[in-house]
């Protein structure tokens, strides 16, 4: 590592707002190839670049740690799963309808939904603040969901693309509580290289059957440049900084930070894509940010014990 690289990484404020801003270009890119590019092909696509570059670092470890590997296996499929799979190809999928602006104001609601889903997988309780400041998030996420007209409500479709919004938000919350059993003699970028590989084995059969149905994988340099990105600067650099800067500033420092996911996202989505983002965003997005404070104020510490530590694959 060269003298600059090493002055940067001892600098993690500098390089806080680098993995949001990386989050952002996924949400973006996601939402461009949306109407040529199948979502669960782009889930497989990014996490096969992701995985592909990573194994080469961690092959050798990946093979001394094998035994540990396969005792905790279903712990990694399960990450696999929800973390990997569940999240990303449903995300994709929301993209193909839904603005980017929107879809990044309702991931907003991870660090809330990552202790109800402690809660309701029994590993930590919920205080009475934190369940208001849940309810107030909550209430800007119905804002966004509405569009700022509580009657579109009465319109709303279980595959709506905000709905699967949320429901990607939930498989990763659920990931979230789970990274807390990673066995501490599980190197992470083993555990991570093992989570991937669990969760392309449990996209494989869905990407089948999209290509069953006709689904085209696009090839032209640009959807190529747009996956190579993807899986390059949104998964794996991405990952290393956000657990670097975990590491040096804390994860309730670094966990805030998450929130720039949904500014970037809205300043890229004008300047390329030309969504407006419009007051009900603004108005529900400072809803989800009082509940969220609200929340985190009443319990020192609360996300420092459910954030994912370095280990953490992203959006």
């Amino acid at each position: 590592m060269s003298a600059q690289s090493r002055g940067l990484l001892a600098r993690p404020l500098l390089l806080l707002w680098l993995p949001p801003l990386f989050w952002a270009g996924n949400l973006v890119l996601g939402r461009a190839l949306g109407p040529s590019f199948p979502p669960v092909s782009l889930a497989v696509g990014r996490w096969l670049v992701a995985l592909a570059c990573l194994v080469p670092f961690v092959g050798r470890q990946l093979w001394q740690e094998r035994a540990l590997v396969r005792r905790h296996l279903r712990l990694i499929v399960a990450c696999g799963a929800f973390g990997i799979a569940g999240y990303n190809a449903l995300g994709y999928l929301a993209l193909q309808t839904t603005p980017a602006a929107s879809v990044a104001f309702l991931n907003s609601t991870l660090p809330l939904m990552v202790p109800l889903a402690a809660f309701a997988l029994g590993v930590e309780r919920v205080s009475g603040r934190t369940l208001a400041g849940i309810a107030v998030s909550f209430a800007g996420v119905v804002w966004i969901v509405a569009r700022g007209d509580l009657q579109q409500l009465r319109e709303l479709r279980a595959d709506g693309g905000e709905l699967l919004v949320l429901v990607a938000v939930a498989n990763y919350a659920v990931y979230s509580v789970l990274l807390r059993r990673k066995p501490a003699a599980l190197s992470p970028l083993v555990f991570l290289a093992a989570t991937m590989a669990a969760g392309l084995l449990v996209l494989a059969p869905f990407w089948l059957v999209e290509l069953a149905r006709g689904a085209r994988i696009p090839t032209d340099a640009g959807s190529v440049a747009a996956v190579l990105y993807i899986g390059v600067f949104a998964s794996l650099i991405a990952f290393i900084l956000w657990g670097h800067c975990v590491a040096t500033l804390g994860p309730s420092v670094t966990g805030v930070s998450f929130h720039l996911v949904a500014l970037f996202t809205a300043l890229l989505a004008v300047a390329v894509l030309g969504e407006p983002v419009r007051g009900f965003h603004l108005v529900g997005m400072m809803l989800i940010l009082a509940g969220f404070f609200l929340a985190t104020r009443s319990a020192k510490g609360a996300w420092s014990r459910l954030v994912p530590q370095p280990g953490r694959p992203r959006l």
